[in-house]
């Protein structure tokens, strides 16, 4: 394969904490072995409508700390048909760039998927979501800092429920992986957390009531995922249920929201994302392509995207019983 000579990175779909730690680490990696850098600015968007801008080590300085990303984000619906993808590789040609470097979640690396089947570029992805749910790797970036924040606004929110003696459903994000209700449910000491991998033949919220309410306490707080597509499920609906169900307990909803996917990244998610940066050109100069840069026990690994994006990630059962043993 020819020696890759210029780069692009963008950051695509949702917003996380530590996307400009990983820029930075690309940018530095990229110049540091003669390579030129084209950061594009509102993901494939910016990609088809050329919004591109070369970066320098200057470019990249203090930001390793800001949360949210520094080339801005959006959806993207032109990119889902071959033309639109076409429109993005004349981009890529137009500025001569050899290697494409994609930051997201499931979406953007699909994305990134089709447009390297069609396309003749290496493309690197780089796990870039608060959900932690792309097969392959032990953690994603953004998903410590968004569970640290979770955890930390559950600590308040327990205060209040505490002192008026109510239960709380407190809905987080991960429609479809549960990764940060059950492991902030964990962190939190909840009573309970209510995932879309749990769905099993037992009422979840009927288990909760009789091992958590039922046993003298006064107070509870209980972790949601958000609702599923279909608009089932979720903190609200969960809450109607108990005022319709069980009208002796007073209730109230709490939905984070955006507040989980903004804030400064933590140490971890710094580190995590400096490494993939890292490791991205290092694969690039090794001739690999269509792979995600992920970590398993420590280590950096290669996953081919399509394995990524295809395999569901499953979530550790355990982590389960070990929340229905110390909630008791």
């Amino acid at each position: 394969m020819a020696r890759i000579k210029t780069i692009g990175i963008l950051t695509s779909g949702g917003d996380a904490p530590g996307m400009n730690a990983c820029i930075r680490a690309v940018t530095r990696t990229a110049i540091f072995n003669g390579m030129k850098v084209y950061g594009i600015y509102r993901g494939y968007e910016g990609l088809i409508k050329g919004e591109v801008e070369e970066l320098t080590t200057e470019s990249v300085s203090n930001t390793i700390q800001r949360g949210g990303t520094i080339l801005r984000t959006a959806r993207c619906k032109a990119f889902l048909t071959p033309e639109g993808r076409q429109e993005g590789y004349e981009t890529l040609k137009r500025f001569g760039i050899d290697a494409l470097i994609v930051v997201g979640g499931n979406g953007s690396l699909h994305g990134a998927q089709e447009f390297a089947a069609e396309h003749d570029i290496p493309i690197i992805g780089l796990p870039g979501t608060i959900d932690n749910d792309l097969y392959g790797t032990d953690f994603t970036i953004g998903y410590d800092t968004a569970l640290n924040t979770i955890v930390e606004c559950v600590d308040k929110i327990r205060d209040t429920a505490t002192s008026h003696e109510r239960i709380f459903f407190i809905e987080v994000m991960g429609r479809d992986a549960g990764f940060l209700a059950q492991n902030s449910a964990i962190a939190s000491g909840a009573e309970a957390a209510i995932i879309p991998e749990d769905q099993t033949d037992v009422d979840q919220l009927a288990q909760f009531i009789s091992h958590g309410i039922r046993k003298s306490k006064s107070s509870s707080i209980v972790l949601v995922s958000e609702a599923r597509k279909n608009g089932v499920g979720g903190a609200m609906y969960y809450a109607d249920r108990v005022r319709n169900e069980y009208p002796q307990y007073d209730v109230r909803v709490t939905i984070l929201g955006h507040l989980q996917r903004g804030g400064r990244p933590s140490a971890f998610d710094r580190i995590l994302a400096s490494r993939m940066g890292y490791a991205s050109i290092e694969a690039l100069m090794e001739g690999q392509r269509n792979i995600m840069i992920g970590v398993s026990n420590d280590e950096i690994v290669y996953v081919p995207i399509s394995r990524a994006v295809k395999k569901d990630k499953p979530i550790d059962k355990e982590l389960i019983s070990v929340l229905t043993v110390l909630s008791t």
